[in-house]
């Protein structure tokens, strides 16, 4: 991480912790409300849990779509939000979070980023995103310099002898991507068949067929290096064969589950490692810090992405106080009101619709 010492903040009116469906609506609802928003999201892309573990699968709850997608919602909600164009820092975790003297919150990522605003909305469904790690002795001492389960700078693997371990899209993509960077490329997998999308797998195989990159059956059962620099791993196939390959960086991507994290050190009150609300404003008990979605709780809360819409659009409510404390809040419908629609650009988007 940077020197935290010469990082200038970034100012906004709010920050979201969290880019899945709930939190991507804060945008929508505080944008209504002239109020800018950053979001902080662990995962390399918007959609939370509905983009990274069932973009495919469909869901039957969301008002006004009898089926839809977690990958299509995303992309709806992506499109709605456009008009007040949120910034995203993605591929980073919300890891401090502390009050400073003018009374804004300032967030610190764990990759030295800072974003200070008076309203923090945690919408981090059941926390953060961590990823699965394999059970291979000893990788502990090579984590950080040498193993790595995100790729947060592609450069950092440039003329490298790569090994990627895994066999869904992540594995994939990054296997199609590092591919012409990396001196040798060896996807592990340990089995023929991938949970990724056809399309990646052919071009993964067409890759292997021209030799540019080696696919290898079995699973890793030993790291061989020193000082956290690997030099080899040890391969060993369904026949218990095992070969060394060359490797400067191991990747494994075996998947993703979910931990609170840094949250739990922020010094909220907790209630089974859930956030407590007010059901008026979705604040928390720590004034300009709000909770949206799966990770609030308070009695007769339902863990549905429908009830986290309607917590964003009161929590919104209570922001504005913070962020325009001496302005009058008028409530406007988006059907009738004028301003409202230019806000959101409608003209425009009935302009975009008929081309």
């Amino acid at each position: 991480m940077p020197d935290e010492e010469n990082i200038t903040p970034i100012t906004t009116d709010s920050i979201v912790i969290g880019a899945g469906p709930c939190g991507l609506f804060c945008a929508f609802e505080l944008g209504l409300l002239d109020m800018k928003c950053h979001f902080v999201d662990i995962l390399d892309r918007p959609g939370g849990q509905c983009a990274e573990l069932y973009p495919e699968k469909p869901i039957y709850d969301i008002p006004g779509y009898p089926e839809i997608t977690g990958q299509e919602l995303t992309d709806k909600l992506m499109e709605q939000i456009e008009p007040f164009h949120p910034t995203f820092h993605l591929n980073q975790m919300a890891e401090k979070l502390e009050k400073q003297d003018n009374g804004n919150w300032q967030l610190t990522t764990d990759t030295g980023t800072k974003l200070e605003a008076p309203v923090v909305v945690i919408a981090a469904g059941g926390g953060s995103f961590v990823p699965k790690k394999p059970p291979i002795p000893g990788i502990e001492d090579y984590e950080g310099t040498s193993v790595f389960y995100a790729v947060r700078k592609m450069e950092q693997f440039k003329d490298k002898k790569l090994v990627i371990v895994g066999g869904g899209d992540s594995a994939l993509d990054w296997t199609l991507n590092l591919q012409p960077l990396a001196k040798e490329l060896t996807l592990i997998h340990r089995r023929p068949e991938f949970r990724a999308h056809t399309d990646s797998v052919n071009k993964m195989r067409a890759l292997a067929d021209d030799g540019k990159i080696n696919f290898q059956l079995g699973q890793i059962k030993e790291l061989i290096g020193e000082n956290g620099q690997l030099r080899a791993v040890i391969v060993e196939d369904g026949e218990k064969n095992r070969t060394e390959i060359e490797c400067d960086c191991l990747l494994p991507f075996f998947g993703l589950t979910m931990k609170l994290g840094p949250i739990a050190g922020f010094g909220l009150n907790l209630h089974e490692n859930l956030i407590p609300v007010d059901t008026e404003k979705f604040e928390t008990s720590t004034p300009g810090i709000f909770a949206v979605g799966d990770i609030n709780h308070y009695p007769g809360k339902l863990k549905l992405i429908l009830s986290g819409f309607h917590e964003a659009a009161l929590m919104s409510r209570q922001a504005f106080r913070y962020i325009y404390p001496d302005a009058k809040l008028k409530f406007e419908y988006t059907t009738s009101s004028s301003s409202l629609q230019e806000k959101l650009d409608i003209e425009t988007a009935r302009d975009k619709k008929r081309a």
